[in-house]
């Protein structure tokens, strides 16, 4: 397509007529990979004489090309344009970057970071001599702006990936600074001016974010750098010019570069000028900060903030930082000293007075009260509030120089509320009240420390605090109940107070004023924790759920969704009346919350983070009611629509949320309904398609599906879930891109199969072999490799004949056993066991060991059953002596590895093992041995006869969870002696007399253990008998 033509259809995707512009734009599609595309785009974009909005169409669609196809993501993905279109594009839009109008220039400015992140340095070492020679240049605004990209993309990296800052710095820094210095001198600068030291300001912070450059530790360098940052620092910004709206006021060019000054000084002084710093060659950059500059910064500072006692205007984000910094040196002698003699007048001059209610507050309260309480509410806010960073300033000052300001900060606070009690009602200052409110809940975890003031914590509530739930001005109502709720938690004296604050804070659920009521429902949250008798809340509870989605109605809050969460949590099944209606509620708030976000698309949207919260508060209400089934087939129809949408790519931010309801309802519901069954497919293809991180999450519905609909997961064809699970675990297994640890849940499927499935799967047995055999043979983690050992077990658990002879076709017998037994045999210094260390892991083996005894002598030689005989013992005791000890490790609840585990991983790079190795993990077991039989001598207490007492948070229930290991073991022994005593008498000649006591000792012990089942079906069995 040529120019002209290219400029008549982006001109019809301006067209207001649908048809027309869909035809524009697909035309647009068809083209964009032809030659010189790209080009003439660019052309169109810096062509002056074309209309102004077909040059934006066209440098938007330029940049999202560019987006989409500069750097594919898979390297392999063949290149979408010509190598000479992007040599063009490279060399041209440099140029064009700064002679396009700063709409265009949003755009172009995007497209050179998709190209910069890509391209440098590799395919562009040419870049840094252009910005280099430009800084030198008449094109000096458009160098700062390509470097201001350039050093961006190496902000967050890690020191080894930080390489080419080194040569950034080293190149441009001369140069930058001379600009730098040039500017600063300027006599009444333009405006133009203050962009150019913005975007040098911006340079120099992405060059130091995470380190400084080893150039700027040279301490005459840093001094030469830190002469124009205090001059900018100290010089008053320009009265002329500055707009008279407060939102472009603070977005003035000079006040954006007073702001970017105190947000670098910041990061040196807290992230690079502590003494306390353990890199020796930052510790003398900090003391040379300290010794040189940290003072001045600080003088600076404080006559900053001086604008604010005469009502001077400086931003909110200046002051924030501004109070940051104050707060980073109260716990330095040195900057503390410094700051003694004005901390009284900062502290009620400057400070005090940020925290009151303001002008500001005021009209925000009247005209959008919804948008006082998301800014109340919003942590992104506090980055930017002078009130955040004053309360912090103010807690920082009593936690670390407490002694010499706590009391007279309290005395200041008193005399605030004297004055106001004794004030006539027209002219009590409500807002220093206020402000007096909010620092008294600011000091809560200090004041309920500290005497005196721990003693008069009630008596100053009841004074102060709670007579303002009545009062006349409604964010002092909203204060009393913040406040209220933060000390919720002291204890009363008098019940009758906590009472009164209680149902003071309820009342304020009902307020007419919509800060009142969120502030209230927050409150709530610490008292429902605090309530020691829940007959206070039980009468009222319909009216506060009532009251709370009525809220949710009308605020999109997670803290909203915390109270429902914590009143759910408290009264736990009592809550069965309300839990459809709560799932109802919950769903359509989750609904609002999904829309607003969408529409929003904002990264830290309140909305999106109020839907996770809903859906949180839906897993605490299903696990609270879990012992009443039914429930949950009345709750289904509320939950599915959002489970559906959620399981797609739409629900990413979610997933987790979901698959935890999905795993409730799975496993609590009287049955798995079809509907349910039809999630299935869904979590299949997320997992193959982006979801492999949450694999474990998945895990928990899968296992659900096969353990609880056993006979649906076997018999449907359509979908057949048998293949679908085949096809997701061989995939996964056969991926050699997954790490070890991804693919952990794909054994623990394999097992759910065999394990509930017994005598229904054989067709399956090869195939799942197979896999686990070629994934063992590249396996490196000693963990993964115990749960592919563990599908062997299982396999052999479920039919040993069976797997015996397919491990004979394969020609793995004697390789796999050997591994099994290395694994089996390898401890930790300590003598415990180096693998199989959940009690899970363990009775898995001693089942998969136990079933070979039952295999007749032709197919299960005498040797093999002697060394199987006797690795089943071992495990027996190993068993024993975990469960008496009750022994949880760490490693067995969050999967991470630990030093045993590669120490164990080191010799195992193939599935063979050389007996040589074994010999030291003999002995040291041989010596423990003496000791671990005594586990079976039955102890004083009842500690000793529990299999159970094991926390093993990763498991799942399972079908083995009801055999026994001793007693199975026992009984199959028993029926080898029966079938066979010839074979059975030439085993028991062959063990030395410590097997023969081991043997003996595992025999009384499963005799014991046969009489306790017993006893606890029979106890079970009276339970649930009608009475």
């Amino acid at each position: 397509m040529d120019l002209p033509s290219l400029v008549v259809v982006l001109q019809a995707a301006l067209n207001p007529n649908p048809a027309e512009r869909k035809a524009a734009e697909q035309s647009l599609n068809q083209f964009q990979y032809t030659p010189q595309h790209l080009v003439r785009l660019l052309q169109i974009i810096v062509d002056n004489n074309c209309d102004m909005a077909v040059r934006q169409v066209a440098s938007i669609h330029f940049k999202n090309f560019i987006a989409k196809n500069w750097a594919p993501l898979d390297p392999n993905e063949q290149q979408k344009f010509l190598q000479s279109d992007k040599d063009m594009v490279r060399d041209h839009i440099l140029v064009f970057v700064t002679q396009v109008p700063p709409l265009l220039r949003v755009q172009l400015g995007e497209c050179l970071k998709t190209i910069i992140h890509a391209d440098y340095p590799e395919q562009w070492p040419r870049l840094l001599d252009w910005v280099k020679h430009n800084l030198q240049d008449q094109q000096v605004y458009g160098a700062l702006f390509v470097l201001r990209i350039l050093a961006r993309k190496y902000e967050f990296k890690s020191e080894e990936e930080r390489t080419p800052v080194h040569c950034i710095v080293e190149e441009t820094f001369p140069h930058l600074l001379n600009i730098f210095n040039r500017l600063v001198q300027i006599d009444k600068p333009a405006l133009e001016v203050a962009d150019l030291i913005k975007l040098i300001c911006k340079i120099f912070w992405s060059s130091i974010y995470l380190e400084i450059p080893k150039q700027l530790l040279d301490p005459n360098l840093f001094n030469a750098w830190m002469m124009p940052f205090l001059n900018v620092l100290e010089r008053p910004v320009p009265l002329e010019g500055q707009p008279v709206d407060p939102e472009l006021r603070k977005s003035w060019g000079w006040w954006k570069v007073k702001k970017w000054t105190v947000h670098i000084l910041n990061r040196l002084y807290t992230r690079f000028g502590d003494l306390k710093l353990r890199n020796p060659e930052n510790r003398a950059f900090a003391q040379m900060f300290q010794k040189n500059y940290a003072g001045k910064i600080l003088e600076c500072h404080l006559n900053l903030l001086g604008v604010i006692r005469v009502g001077g205007y400086l931003p909110d984000r200046v002051t924030n930082l501004i109070l940051q910094y104050l707060g980073s040196s109260i716990s330095k002698n040195s900057m503390y000293t410094l700051l003694q003699p004005q901390i009284d007048v900062l502290l009620f001059e400057i400070v005090f007075p940020l925290m009151c209610f303001n002008d500001n507050d005021q009209k925000l309260w009247e005209e959008d009260p919804h948008e006082y309480v998301r800014k109340g509410y919003d942590i992104i806010e506090d980055l930017y509030s002078p009130r955040t960073a004053s309360m912090d300033f103010v807690c920082e000052l009593v936690r670390k120089r407490g002694k010499e300001n706590l009391q007279k900060f309290i005395q200041f606070i008193v005399e605030i509320f004297k004055r106001y009690d004794e004030a006539p009602v027209e002219y009590k200052p409500y807002r220093q009240k206020d402000g007096a409110l909010l620092a008294v809940g600011a000091l809560c975890d200090k004041l309920k420390q500290t005497e005196p003031y721990k003693s008069e914590l009630e008596h100053m509530l009841m004074q102060h605090v709670f007579p303002e739930f009545r009062s006349p001005v409604g964010h002092l109502r909203a204060k009393a109940a913040w406040v209220a709720g933060q000390y919720a938690r002291i204890n009363f004296s008098d019940q009758n107070n906590f009472r009164l604050a209680l149902h003071s804070v309820v009342s304020g659920l009902c307020d007419p004023e919509l800060p009142v009521r969120v502030d209230s429902v927050f409150a709530l949250r610490s008292f429902v924790e605090a309530c020691r008798d829940l007959n206070e809340i039980r009468p009222i509870l319909p009216q506060l759920l009532d009251e709370i989605f009525k809220l949710m109605n009308e605020v999109e809050n997670e803290d909203l969704v915390f109270t429902l969460e914590t009143i759910v949590d408290k009264f736990g099944e009592e809550m069965a009346p309300f839990a459809l209606g709560l799932c109802q509620n919950l769903a359509a708030a989750f609904w609002r919350c999904m829309n607003t976000s969408e529409a929003d698309d904002e990264a830290d949207d309140p909305g999106a983070l109020a839907a996770v919260g809903c859906l949180r508060a839906i897993s605490t209400i299903l696990e609270s009611v879990s012992r009443l089934p039914q429930l949950f087939v009345q709750i289904e129809p509320t939950l599915l629509p959002i489970i559906r949408r959620m399981l797609t790519t739409d629900g990413q931010e979610v997933f987790e949320e979901v698959l935890e309801i999905v795993s409730y309802m799975t496993f609590f519901s009287p049955t798995i309904s079809l509907e349910m069954w039809s999630l299935w497919p869904l979590m299949i293809e997320a997992l193959a398609d982006w979801a492999i991180d949450f694999f474990p999450n998945i895990l928990v519905p899968l296992d659900n599906y096969i353990s609880r609909g056993t006979a649906h997961f076997l018999t449907c064809k359509e979908p057949d879930y048998q293949q679908s699970l085949w096809n997701m675990i061989s995939s996964v297994m056969a991926d050699k891109n997954l790490e070890d640890n991804d693919i952990e849940p794909a054994p623990k499927l394999i097992e759910v199969v065999f394990q509930n499935c017994r005598g229904q799967v054989d067709h399956w047995v090869e195939p799942y072999l197979r896999i686990t055999l070629d994934r063992l043979r590249r396996t490196e983690k000693s963990r993964l490799k115990c749960l592919l050992v563990q599908v062997i077990a299982n396999s052999v658990y479920y039919n040993a004949v069976l797997t015996l002879s397919i491990l004979n076709k394969l020609c793995v017998t004697t390789e796999v056993f050997n591994l099994w037994f290395h694994l089996l045999q390898q401890v930790k210094k300590s003598g415990l066991l180096a693998n199989f260390k959940r009690e899970h892991d363990k009775k898995v083996c001693c089942l998969g060991l136990t079933s070979l005894l039952a295999l007749p002598g032709e197919q299960f030689p005498g040797e093999a059953l002697e060394r199987v005989f006797k690795a089943t013992l071992d495990l027996l005791v190993a068993y024993k002596v975990a469960a008496n000890e009750e022994e949880v490790e760490d490693d067995d609840m969050d999967g991470f590895q630990t030093d045993d585990e590669d120490d164990a991983d080191a010799s195992d790079k193939e599935m063979g093992v050389d007996a040589e190795d074994e010999d030291e993990a003999d002995n040291i077991r041989l010596q423990k041995l003496a000791a671990q039989a005594k586990a079976f001598h039955p102890t004083d207490d009842d500690d000793s006869d529990s299999d159970d007492d094991f926390s093993d948070d990763e498991e799942l229930l399972s079908p083995i969870d009801e055999v026994d290991p001793f007693v199975f073991f026992v009984d199959t022994v028993k029926a080898l002696q029966a079938s066979d005593p010839i074979r059975f008498q030439n085993l028991t000649q062959t063990l030395d007399f410590h097997f023969q006591a081991l043997a003996n000792s595992v025999a009384q012990h499963a005799e014991q253990r046969r009489a306790e089942i017993e006893k606890e079906k029979m106890e079970k069995a009276s339970a649930t008998a009608p009475s």
